[in-house]
């Protein structure tokens, strides 16, 4: 097909047609016979040709420019008109270029289909896009790029103006869509007007956007909005020039504001809740020759209606709290910026100053509104430091780890609430939870309540990540080491009823050795899931942590691990579990990486288990899990059986010993029992301390005795006189205190027995081997103790005086 263009000398009109760039000419232009890569057809040229190809609009663009003087002569205002007629269908771009006089002002007034202006990169959904330039004393500047179908319903511009349209190829339109009138100076760079007449959000650049704003310049934006809309504006990002004179700012003049107009920062938070029009204008400075930097601005325009609660306030007193921020945010906040399109929340301190995050700082009264239709988009994160430098003013207060009710008083859900304990090196912090306790978050017994604690211990080399607790659990206390922090946060709207009796407390303690002590009470009725912090990633090297596993005096705990072996091998030290019940002469339980973890066993009295790692090897990590169950003792058979068989033995020498004394009270006068004071009384300690056996020791022998040859006997064996035996003392050197031992520190443990002997450990200081007043009734030739043979040289008090009164009778 043939194209005949033909263009009027007075149009000032020059048509070109080149190939794309970048690519061959594969397909070329024919005019008479003679074959070209690009055509120009310039004012008063007829011409018609054809292309060698059938599908030109893959290689081929056209460029329409027309000239405008408007120095020299009458400008045509009105209506831009799309000429010539007859193009070919190629990707084409119309460029009008406008010559004025900065003196004097032009207007680009679109018609019903405004535009809206985009980033550098971004493409208009359609295809067709304008681009305004503005070109004053030879230099021009890019006030933007526009799609159709947007807010922008005029640009006025401070002398000449360079005005481009882009067309794809398969799109015809009749009209250009704007028009050109002349106005007074405007004194400024450009005014860009924008119109918004219902609910939406637009966003707006400085000029030459992502390039710096002219310097020294001055520009507005006018905002047409109805007067029962409302207005916000967010700044999103800009960079700043360095400024030799003035200041750049930003300034708004609002209609009925009494301080107009009202100067800001472009670091301020810029007004919101704006009713109706305004205007808001940017201003460059002077700057610095040697290092200008860029002046630039995008920012966003948000229009909704009023909110039916926008005059509700809300009370959050923060006056007596200390070291806390607290701040109201959209949900994602800071990671997720919510999309521009999106409806939008505003939190306000006062009526003009909203944002979509606000931060309130302690020490400080606020009355705060929301403008937002659903609350349910906004949360809140606080965080709360509490210190301590020295341990003398710090050790007996207790801290309260609860959420303040000035947060849970608003309608609004916690997200996250951060306490940050910061202490020196000596100083330790200890986390209480006396009523409620902690349950450790395993993957076999897992939180499902609405908020949990997650704990982290930190130094400025190495973070210990303590584990995830909830309320509800067996854990009584946590000792750690270092800073740390404690982060409570919620998962869903039930917080605040569950909140109510919060009790987690925290106070600072000397020193421990440790890195981490648990103390914890088991519950009867379930099992107990422990296990080391840093999970899945394991203990870091060298790090010692211990658990206290109360017992009750009644009860007896099942421990248990996971599995067999540690699962580690190390490249320095080693790697120890320490088990041990916390009673004297208790057996101290030793493995190592390279050994078999205990069996399951049950524990009599309460105990400690300790976890201390080595540097492992590569790729390998120390990761433990055990578990401990309580139940009621059971009593032994063969104990029950012995008890019986006892009671048994001791029914009949009681009724043996009632037969004999019915058969003398017929023949002799009443007997006495005569107390033998010449023995020593002293309760039985440890073997070796007292020297006396049970076969010379008459403390628990009572004889029964007829009472007319009782006392001159005795009196002419002891030669009138009774000398008590005096033993010696010895001070008991084993371990005692108030608070209960933890197992010994790493750097001993590698030459820890693993069992003891028993021999070697002294004897409980217990009194179930006494039997100072009892009667014997044992027959002649029996002993109370396997004694030598040496009985009669001491004397033989195995037998009572009354039988063997007896027996010299017959």
């Amino acid at each position: 097909a043939s194209f005949t263009i033909s263009l009027h000398k007075a149009d000032n009109t020059t048509v070109t047609i080149k190939l794309k760039p970048g690519l061959q000419a594969n397909c070329r232009i024919c005019m008479k016979y003679v074959i070209m890569s690009d055509l120009k057809i310039k004012p008063g040229d007829n011409v018609t040709f054809t292309f060698t190809c059938s599908t030109p609009e893959k290689y081929f663009i056209t460029e329409i420019q027309k000239n405008i003087d408007c120095v020299s002569g009458p400008c045509p205002f009105g209506d831009v008109h799309l000429y010539p007629p007859g193009l070919p269908h190629l990707n084409r771009t119309y460029i009008w270029d406008v010559k004025a006089s900065t003196k004097a002002g032009l207007e680009l007034k679109f018609s019903t289909s405004w535009l809206r202006q985009i980033e550098p990169g971004e493409t208009c959904p359609d295809s067709v896009s304008y681009n305004i330039n503005s070109s004053i004393d030879n230099a021009t500047v890019n006030i933007g790029t526009f799609c159709r179908n947007g807010s922008v319903s005029r640009v006025k511009l401070l002398g000449g103006v360079v005005m481009s349209l882009h067309l794809p190829w398969h799109l015809s339109l009749a009209t250009s869509g704007f028009n050109i009138a002349s106005r007074a100076s405007i004194k400024r760079l450009c005014i860009i007007e924008s119109t918004l007449k219902r609910e939406s959000s637009i966003t707006l650049m400085s000029p030459n956007y992502p390039l710096g704003f002219p310097e020294d310049e001055l520009m507005t934006w006018q905002f047409v909005i109805p007067p029962n809309l409302r207005a916000s504006v967010f700044f999103h990002n800009y960079s700043l020039s360095n400024c030799e004179r003035k200041e750049e700012r930003v300034e708004y003049y609002i209609p009925g504001s009494p301080s107009n107009p009202e100067v800001f920062k472009l670091s301020d938070s810029q007004p919101a809740n704006i009713a109706g029009t305004f205007n808001m204008s940017l201003q460059g400075c002077d700057q610095d020759a040697q290092n200008p930097g860029i002046l630039r601005l995008l920012f966003q325009v948000v229009v909704q209606h009023p909110q039916v609660d926008e005059n509700v306030t809300h009370l959050v007193d923060l006056s007596k709290e200390k070291n806390m921020t607290v701040t109201i945010h959209v949900e994602g906040w800071p990671s997720r910026t919510p999309l521009m399109s999106e409806p939008i929340c505003l939190i306000c301190k006062d009526p003009r100053t909203c944002d979509r995050a606000l931060t309130l700082t302690s020490g400080a009264v606020y009355r705060i509104s929301f403008l937002c239709k659903d609350l349910s988009q906004l949360r809140i994160t606080a965080e709360k430091g509490i210190g301590c430098m020295d341990i003398r003013w710090c050790q007996k207060k207790i801290y309260s780890l609860s959420v303040p009710k000035a947060i849970t008083r608003l309608p609004i859900r916690l997200h996250k609430f951060n306490w940050k304990l910061l202490a020196t090196d000596m100083i330790n912090v200890e986390i209480t939870s006396p009523s409620l306790k902690l349950q450790q978050h395993v993957p076999e017994q897992r939180c499902n309540t609405s908020y949990s604690y997650s704990i982290v211990s930190a130094t400025p080399e190495t973070e210990l990540n303590v584990g995830v607790f909830c309320p509800g659990g067996s854990i009584e206390k946590i000792q750690m080491r270092n800073n740390i922090t404690i982060s409570l946060k919620t998962f869903g709207k039930g917080f605040i009823n569950e909140s109510i009796p919060q009790d987690l407390k925290m106070s600072f303690v000397p020193h421990i050795k440790d890195e981490c002590i648990f103390t914890v009470s088991p519950n009867p009725k379930a099992k107990v899931y422990l296990q080391t912090p840093n999970s899945p990633y394991g203990l870091p090297p060298y790090v010692s942590i211990s658990w206290f596993v109360t017992v009750p005096s009644k009860q007896t705990a099942r421990l248990r691990f996971s599995k067999d072996r540690m699962g580690i091998a190390c490249e320095t030290g080693r790697a120890f579990v320490n088990i041990k019940e916390e009673t004297p002469g208790a057996e101290e339980i030793v493995r190592r990486e390279d050994e078999l973890l205990p069996q399951p066993r049950n524990m009599l009295h309460s105990f400690w288990v300790n976890v201390s790692n080595c540097k492992p090897v590569d790729k390998t990590q120390l990761t433990l899990q055990f578990w401990v169950t309580l139940a009621d003792k059971q009593l032994d058979l063969g104990i029950i059986l012995a008890v019986v068989a006892g009671a048994g033995v001791l029914t009949v020498i009681g009724l043996t010993v009632c037969c004999v004394k019915k058969k003398k009270k017929k023949t002799q006068n009443p007997m006495v029992g005569v107390y033998n004071d010449n023995v020593n009384t002293q309760m039985p300690g440890r073997k070796g301390s007292f020297r006396k056996g049970r076969q010379n020791n008459e403390s628990h022998v009572y004889a029964v005795i007829d009472d007319a040859v009782v006392y001159g006997h005795l009196l002419k064996e002891s030669n009138g006189s009774v000398s008590p035996e005096v033993d010696v003392y010895r001070p008991f050197d084993g371990p005692i205190g108030s608070m209960p031992p933890s197992p010994p520190p790493f750097s001993f443990r590698k030459d820890i027995k693993r069992s003891s002997n028993p021999e070697e450990e002294p004897l409980p200081l217990m009194d179930i081997d006494q039997d100072t007043y009892t009667f014997a009734h044992q027959k002649s030739g029996q002993s109370e103790d396997n004694g030598d043979a040496n009985k009669k040289d001491k004397g033989d008090t195995s037998v009572p005086l009354l039988e063997k009164k007896e027996r010299d009778g017959l």
